[in-house]
Order: structure tokens, then sequence, then C-alpha cells
């Protein structure tokens, strides 16, 4: 049977498929709740209104669009992601939302234009922003389902948090659990975390001049912008994954308890000598420090007992895993389509073999 033919059909899954062009007859399934175009890398041709004719859809998710321009105007893929955002905005009852990567601060701002996207998304790609070297995130303050947010590739010298013609809410990036800042090689912080109260994972990849994770200095600004005397970074933190970061010399400048928090991951961090940790840090938890052994030796600690409280928290990645780990593959999986396969994958497989990761693997 056609899937045109399937009228009262209410949701379609066309992930991870290979078709080039979403069929036309699909038009016809007007009781279409939920459409999934993820992980579709070939799909080249959108016909226009198409999407907009789904008039009942709850759930679109799409995160990759190749960018091509060769003047088909009824393809609303062709020039980018401007033409797919108009599309959208005829959807009136979404509440489920994942869109490709925004790649410029005017597409950017035609999307937040729009409440209802700002209410309903949950994933959000920014990458190769250029247009100016500073970003206020406070732009992106009113999603209040945002649970993932990717920076890939992008030129921001620093990450401000300014008070908008906008409100505010109380408590911004409530819903914010993962934060990927991947090749933002001008980035010097990103003090701004402080505001996502229930981080759970945080990966920081090959940003080159960035120094600190939250500089003390800059958080007068949280208290005066948003109202946050005495913020607590870092509660719900469970992973952080560090690599690449050449010049990154602290995380934060004084200890902080870490209840939650179960593998930390250096890689490439030259000088990072001082850990946020002590003996208290994570009482009751079981943190892992996954890096390289020459790199753990040159931990500077506290006091003694910091250093005895975590010393048997230490696994050494070497040699062929390392290898592994960084592999160009992974890398593109992890910072740029949000799969988490290839720490999980270290994690998983050094829990099952119970070793340290050696040379002999």
């Amino acid at each position: 049977m056609e899937i045109s033919r399937l009228f009262s059909l209410e949701c379609l899954d066309l992930s991870y498929t290979g078709i080039r062009e979403l069929p036309i007859e699909l038009k016809s399934l007007t009781k279409l709740k939920m459409l999934d175009l993820s992980y579709m890398e070939d799909l080249r041709r959108i016909a226009r209104h198409q999407i907009s004719s789904f008039s009942m859809l709850q759930i679109f998710r799409m995160n990759c669009l190749t960018m091509r321009d060769d003047g088909d105007a009824g393809n609303v893929l062709n020039g980018g992601i401007k033409n797919l955002i108009e599309e959208l905005k005829c959807l009136r009852h979404l509440n489920v939302l994942r869109i490709p990567p925004i790649e410029s601060v005017s597409a950017l701002e035609s999307f937040l234009s729009f409440n209802l996207f700002q209410r309903c998304t949950e994933t959000l790609e920014l990458r190769h922003f250029s247009e100016s070297d500073v970003f206020n995130v406070l732009c992106l303050a009113n999603m209040e389902r945002l649970e993932e947010i990717f920076f890939c590739d992008c030129g921001i010298m620093e990450m401000k948090m300014e008070k908008l013609h906008i409100e505010v809410p109380p408590s911004p990036f409530h819903a914010l659990s993962q934060v990927t800042i991947g090749r933002c090689r001008e980035l010097k912080d990103a003090t701004w975390l402080v505001l996502v109260p229930n981080l759970r994972f945080l990966w920081i990849n090959k940003c080159l001049k960035m120094e600190e994770i939250l500089r003390v200095g800059k958080l007068g600004e949280v208290a005066y912008m948003v109202g946050i005397p005495s913020p607590k970074p870092f509660l719900k933190l469970e992973s952080v994954h560090l690599a690449h970061v050449p010049k990154l010399n602290n995380i934060y400048q004084y200890a902080l308890p870490f209840p939650c928090l179960k593998n930390i991951f250096i890689d490439t961090c030259p000088e990072l000598r001082e850990l946020p940790l002590n003996s208290d840090s994570a009482k009751g938890n079981q943190i892992t420090i996954w890096g390289e052994s020459d790199w753990w030796e040159r931990v500077i600690w506290e006091n003694e007992a910091t250093r005895d409280a975590f010393l048997p928290s230490f696994k050494p990645v070497l040699s062929e895993m390392h290898k592994i780990l960084n592999s160009a593959s992974l890398l593109c999986d992890v910072w740029f389509h949000g799969e988490r396969c290839y720490l999980y994958f270290f994690f998983q497989f050094a829990a099952s073999i119970n070793v340290s990761v050696s040379s002999n693997f």
C-alpha cells in the first residue's frame, strides 16, 4: 500500500533513511502529528508548502541540512535554513521542535522572533557565527523547553549576560541539561553556565583560547542581571569532558560541591593543574577522573586530604584507546550530531573489563 493512502497516519519516522526528496504525495497525510527527518544526510529537496500542509503537526525533528543554492525556488531547503523557518511558522500546534544548525545571527533572530519556537524547541545548534565577536546568551533565556545546545565553529570571543528589552525569567535555562562548545577558538570562558542550574553533561572541545570555564570576576554580572546573588554552579553535573583546551588553567577558582558528578574526562589540557575539588566535594558520590598519566602527576591538590580522597578515582587513558577516542569520525558524532556514543562507549567499555585502559588494549 502506498503511504499516501494512509490518510489516518499520525506518526511518520523517516530518520536515518537515504531519501533524497520528500515525496510530494505525503501532503495527503493531513492528520500527521509527528514527522521525524533526523539524520537524513542525503535529503536534498522538500517542496515549498509541503511541511506547512501538515497543519496538525505537533512534533517536527530535522537536524541535517546540506547547504546549496541551485536556483530551485520550489525547494524549501534551497539557500539555507531561513526558508525552512518561514515554513515552520505556519504550524500552530507544534510543541516539540528540532531544526538543523542555525548559521547566522540574522537567522537566529528570525527564529527567536516567533514565540512558539521559543516554547517548543528542545535542541538548538548554533554554528559558524562570525558577524559579531560578542554573543548575548540571554537572548535564549525564554526557550523554556531547551534541553540541549551546541555552539560549534563560532568566532565568538565572549558570551555576555546583558539585559534585553524582553523580560528574563527568574530561572533561565531551567530545562537545559546538555551543553557542547566545540571549536570556538576565540572564546575565553563560559561563565554563562552558572545560569544553567540543571546542567548534567558538559563537553568543551578545541576552544584554543579558553582560559577558565567559570570566571569569578564575571559572576557579579549574574547577580545584577538575573537576580541570583550567590549562584551555586554544577550541582546537577554528572559528566564533564574537556579536550584540546590548551590554555585552560582552571574550571573554577574555588572548590565546589559535586553531589551528582560521576565522570571527569581531561585530554590535552596541559595548563589545567588544579581541579575545583576538596575532600568534601564528592561526599557520598564516587567520581572517576579519566586522563593522561603525565597530566595526573602534575595536578596540584588543595591539601593531602583532598589528594588522598581522589587518588583512587583516576583511570589512565593511553595509547590505542586514546587514538580511538580522538578519531575524527567519533568526534564528528559527538560535537556536531549530539550523539554521546563516544564518551559512553569509553566509560562502558572500561567498566566492562574493570581495568585501566593501557597500551596493551
